[in-house]
C-alpha cells in the first residue's frame, strides 16, 4: 500500500492520469490525498471530478478556492469568470453528483503518516492556529456546506475582511476567515493579518509580511503541513512544510509525493516526488 500527497490539477484530467500511470496507482491498493483545486482553468474538470467520485475512498480530497468557486457559481451566486472552464460540469447529466460529492470533502486532515503528523490544507494557516484547532475550525465549514444553508452561506463567503483571527468572531465573518485562510493564504503579518494581493513568490512579499511558513512562533511548526495553491512558490520540501502545487494547467508540471512510510526516529514526513509535464492550457494573467 503506498500513499500519495498531490499538488493542484486544475481539471487536468489527461496529466492526472500520466501520474497515476506513472505512479502505478490502485484503488484498491493505494490512498491519494489531493490539495485542494480539483478543478478550473483545464480542459476536464468533469473527468478529473468523476475520476475522483470513482476512487471512492481511495482518494481523499480537499477544498480549494477554485472547487468553492465551482459550488458558488452553480448556485447562481457567482457569474463565471472569463478564464473558467466549469462548462463541463454545470452542464454534465450527473452534474447533481459530481456537486454533491464536492461539497462533502475536507478542508483540512491531520494524519499519521510513519507515526508522524500531517496536517494537509489547500493554502495555509494562520500562526495562532494549531493543527488541531485548524481541523476542529474546519469542521465548522464544512458541516455547513453539507447542510442545507450552503446556498446561504455562500454569498457571505467572499471578502477578505476580517484580515485577522479572533476567536470572538461569529456568525459568516468567523466562517469567511477560515475559508480564506484555509484555501487563499500566502502571506501574513507576525500578528496573523492576511494580505491577498500579491501571488508572487516567496521572496515577493510586501513590507510587513511573511509566508505563512516563515512566521516566528507558529503553532503548527510542530507538525509538516502540506499544502498547495501557490504555483509561483513550486516545489518546498522542509522537514515543517509540503508545497506541491508545481504549476500544473500554466506548463508547469503535476506532482505527487509518495510518503514513506517509514520513518527513523526524529524524522518528518516525507517521500519521493513523482513529476509528469502537464501541457500549457492558460497563460499567467
Amino acid at each position: 500500500m503506498a500513499l500519495y500527497l498531490i499538488g493542484d490539477v486544475q481539471g487536468c484530467d489527461a496529466a492526472l492520469q500520466r501520474l497515476l500511470d506513472k505512479i502505478d496507482f490502485s484503488p484498491s491498493r493505494d490512498t491519494l490525498y489531493q490539495l485542494g483545486d480539483l478543478v478550473n482553468r483545464g480542459p476536464d474538470s468533469v473527468g478529473v471530478l468523476r475520476r475522483m467520485l470513482r476512487y471512492g475512498d481511495a482518494a481523499r480530497c480537499l477544498l480549494g478556492n477554485h472547487d468553492l468557486h465551482l459550488l458558488a457559481v452553480a448556485h447562481g451566486v457567482r457569474k463565471p469568470h472569463r478564464n473558467d472552464t466549469l462548462g463541463g460540469v454545470l452542464d454534465a447529466p450527473d452534474r447533481e453528483a459530481l456537486l454533491d460529492w464536492l461539497r462533502q470533502q475536507r478542508l483540512a486532515m491531520l494524519e499519521t503518516v510513519a507515526g508522524r503528523p500531517l496536517l494537509m490544507i489547500h493554502a495555509g494557516v494562520l500562526p495562532a492556529w494549531t493543527a488541531s484547532k485548524t481541523v476542529a475550525l474546519a469542521a465548522e465549514v464544512e458541516a455547513l456546506m453539507r447542510s442545507d444553508a450552503l446556498g446561504e452561506f455562500l454569498p457571505q463567503m467572499y471578502g477578505n475582511e476580517p484580515a485577522q483571527w479572533s476567536d470572538a468572531l461569529t456568525g459568516a465573518a468567523r466562517l469567511r476567515v477560515i475559508v480564506n485562510a484555509l484555501t487563499r493564504l500566502r502571506f501574513c503579518s507576525a500578528g496573523g493579518v492576511m494580505e491577498f494581493a500579491t501571488k508572487e513568490g516567496a521572496g515577493a512579499a510586501p513590507a510587513g509580511y511573511l509566508p505563512w511558513f516563515d512566521v516566528p512562533g507558529r503553532q503548527t511548526a510542530d507538525v509538516t503541513v502540506a499544502f498547495g495553491h501557490w504555483s509561483t512558490l513550486g516545489v518546498l520540501a522542509r522537514p515543517d512544510v509540503l508545497s506541491l502545487d508545481t504549476g500544473c494547467v500554466w506548463g508547469g508540471c503535476l506532482s505527487a509525493l509518495r510518503l514513506d512510510t517509514v520513518a527513523a526516529p526524529g524524522q518528518r514526513v516525507g517521500g519521493e516526488l513523482i513529476r509528469v509535464k502537464c501541457e500549457q492550457a492558460r497563460v499567467p494573467g
